[in-house]
């Protein structure tokens, strides 16, 4: 089972984790990709998805219709399955060989009432009912960089058309010093949804260091209380950013529009070791 797998866009490596017989990692051009845990999905070992995690958990009690735009390993749909029993999910991955493998090595299809589409984000989310999602989740790389077109004031309204009125929206942006990228994407979003929370390490969030930054957004409000404690009180003890404090952060940035010139950011050499 562990080793190199060819898939569709290249090649991927599959390692098992020393610490714990049942987690799997799945690894490609030396970045880490996903982590699960066949025998507990509930056990989330990457920092930036216990984060999101705790966002998900502070949502309204009960199953979630969810879309999850990236799908790797689907640890947050095994994660939502398990606990939101009833949920209904769809993942975005255009990588029909790793959706393939993750299904014959990961047992993907023991994830109940989750549908995979082999299919961009962009053209995914196009093809989705309007109001039809609790929740979108964006977690979708090309190796270590975000899909800029994932990132633009066209695609977010295109979201919030797919979100109902108390919907959530996730965006996973990995960023380094200055976060220049990161104040884009939330001035982008900021810019569809009122309601914005930034989630991070506090090296992260001060561009100390290259790392994951968590959005989240919607258009009814944010349990900001509650995602303070968890974030403060978590493993990861993150700093939650909102309100004026966010609005200072983003100091002006401009949003991102289809067709802009931007370099999205990459992790310097040595990051994931």
């Amino acid at each position: 089972m562990p080793g190199r797998y060819p898939v569709t866009f290249g090649e991927v490596e599959l390692l098992g984790d020393l610490d714990r017989p049942s987690g799997w990692v799945i690894s490609k051009d030396g970045v880490p990709q996903s982590y699960v845990d066949l025998e507990d999905p509930t056990y989330l070992d990457f920092e930036y998805v216990q984060l999101m995690a705790a966002v998900i958990d502070l949502l309204d009690e009960g199953p979630l219709d969810a879309v999850h735009v990236g799908g790797c390993a689907c640890t947050l749909p095994r994660y939502v399955a398990a606990t939101r029993p009833g949920s209904r999910q769809i993942v975005a991955e255009p990588d029909g060989g790793l959706v393939q493998l993750v299904r014959d090595q990961l047992r993907l299809k023991s994830v109940p009432r989750l549908k995979v589409k082999i299919l961009d984000g962009r053209t995914a989310t196009a093809g989705l009912q309007d109001v039809s999602a609790d929740l979108i989740v964006l977690d979708a790389f090309s190796g270590a960089a975000m899909p800029l077109d994932l990132a633009t004031s066209e695609y977010m309204g295109d979201v919030a058309r797919v979100l109902r009125p108390d919907g959530t929206l996730l965006i996973n942006i990995a960023d380094g010093k200055g976060l220049a990228f990161a104040r884009r994407v939330l001035a982008t979003v900021g810019g569809t949804f009122p309601h914005m929370a930034l989630l991070a390490d506090p090296g992260v969030m001060r561009g100390r260091r290259f790392g994951n930054l968590i959005v989240a957004a919607s258009r009814a409000g944010l349990p900001l209380t509650g995602l303070t404690r968890r974030a403060a009180g978590g493993i990861t003890q993150a700093r939650c950013v909102y309100g004026e404090d966010l609005t200072r952060f983003v100091a002006g940035a401009p949003p991102l529009n289809d067709g802009d010139a931007v370099v999205v950011p990459v992790p310097p050499p040595g990051v994931f070791g």
